[in-house]
């Protein structure tokens, strides 16, 4: 025992010792650098932070950093477990086994990874500016080897049926974007409206016009055989400033009629003539229309707001691949996918809001899209099948109900409060755990 701790054995224990250093620097890094905010880093990067921006520039090649830092993480690991092994073993014989396998798991769980990632999670964009240089060099060393792993995975995988894309990053920005939303309003640090706004707004990429629009059913449109003094009558009545003029059928829209652009022409015609508003009856409608501009119901919603702006008109007619009358869509039921829902003292939209009752349902609008209502009542109703209510109720029956019929789906107890032909005009719900 006399030799046991000799030269050999203080240098074998100080490489343990390093390798765990090593260890901890590699396990902290990997914590620091996946979960440091890119959004953070850049900002500092601006500021020219140099460690800020060689964070981003790492963290650009997820699957080889990711490679690099758990190869070298593990070759230090086992090599210091091995070393302990080896060392104890000639301390203590046989026992040293055990004993190593007890010291050197106790020593990497807290000195290796509970310590420093617990540090390098409170502070990870100041940890990652720290470590991106080191780590920097380090997956360049290392990339040979690297590469050849990856080979190794990615052939496996193929095998399996699975392909990896190497420009995917390790995180999508807006599903980021949206937890820390979530989390920030469960949190109460943001307000629900700010929450929905934001999300909104990232969402338009995502969903296309056929999910907002004003169905054809509902479009308040005008004969253009009409008496002109009719269209008059009916424009100035109408709660909208444009209205789609169709001849014959419905479906055969052939100019939109602006408001204004009518007030115009009808000064016009009376000012040029006796003053009679009897004279109106000579104007012709077809001049004063505007060319109908239409647009395909699979659009996605933010091309179409920057089409809408491009164009500098807010009014388009929604058709389907074979040219056929769809629906309606402004650049205002866009915004309201963001702001909320836009009424003034003329809009019929007013008076859809959600009624709620004293016995806990909701009575609303079966043409109320989902989204809305999940807005405004902070649900989680599916909008993958249907874009209404009505919608959602018919294919989860799978047939049209009749007043009264009630499902329960969703963790939702629906009822059909009223109908008119076809359409499920009004709907009451409510949460099936609020039923006793």
């Amino acid at each position: 025992m006399e030799n046991v701790f000799d030269l050999a054995f203080w240098i074998t224990a100080g490489a343990i010792v390093l390798l765990l250093a090593f260890s901890a620097f590699f396990s902290g890094s990997e914590t620091a650098l996946t979960a440091a905010s890119r959004a953070k880093l850049k900002s500092q990067a601006d500021r020219g932070e140099k460690g800020a921006q060689t964070a981003l520039d790492v963290t650009e090649d997820s699957e080889r950093l990711i490679g690099a830092i758990l190869l070298g993480n593990n070759v230090v690991n086992i090599l210091s477990a091995s070393l302990a092994t080896a060392l104890l073993t000639k301390t203590f014989g046989q026992s040293g086994v055990a004993l190593a396998t007890v010291v050197m798991t106790l020593l990497v769980l807290i000195f290796s990874e509970v310590l420093p990632k617990t540090y390098a999670i409170t502070l990870p964009e100041k940890v990652a500016a720290k470590v991106a240089a080191p780590i920097k060099v380090f997956t360049r060393i290392l990339a040979p080897i690297v590469a050849v792993v990856r080979m190794i995975v990615r052939g496996i995988l193929y095998a399996f049926g699975m392909r990896t894309d190497k420009n995917q990053h390790m995180f999508s920005l807006q599903e980021e974007i949206a937890g820390a939303l979530a989390i920030g309003q469960s949190e109460g640090q943001v307000d629900k409206e700010d929450r929905d706004r934001l999300l909104g707004a990232l969402d338009l990429g995502n969903r296309t016009v056929e999910e907002i629009m004003l169905h054809r059913s509902q479009i308040e449109m005008l004969d253009i055989s009409d008496d002109p003094d009719a269209i008059l009558s009916a424009v100035l009545s109408s709660s909208h400033t444009r209205l789609p003029l169709y001849r014959g059928e419905r479906e055969n829209v052939v100019g939109i009629i602006h408001s204004k652009d009518l007030l115009r022409a009808v000064e016009k015609v009376v000012r040029g003539g006796d003053g009679n508003l009897e004279s109106v009856s000579d104007l012709d409608i077809a001049k004063v229309m505007m060319k109908p501009y239409f647009i395909p119901e699979t659009t996605p919603l933010d091309e179409q707001m920057q089409e809408f702006l491009k164009r500098r008109t807010h009014f388009a007619l929604v058709v389907d691949e074979y040219g056929d009358l769809r629906g309606l869509l402004t650049l205002e039921d866009i915004l309201e996918e963001i702001v909320g829902e836009i009424t003034d003292e003329f809009d019929p939209k007013a008076d859809r809001r959600l009624k709620p009752t004293e016995s806990g349902d909701y009575i609303v609008e079966g043409a109320m899209t989902i989204r809305d209502f999940n807005r405004e009542t902070d649900w989680n109703l599916p909008d993958d099948e249907a874009n209404t209510l009505a919608g959602l109720v018919i294919h989860e029956a799978q047939t049209i109900p009749t007043e009264g019929q009630v499902f329960a789906f969703h963790g939702f107890r629906f009822e059909v409060a009223a109908r008119k032909d076809n359409r499920l005009t009004q709907l009451k719900i409510r949460p099936l755990a609020n039923i006793s």
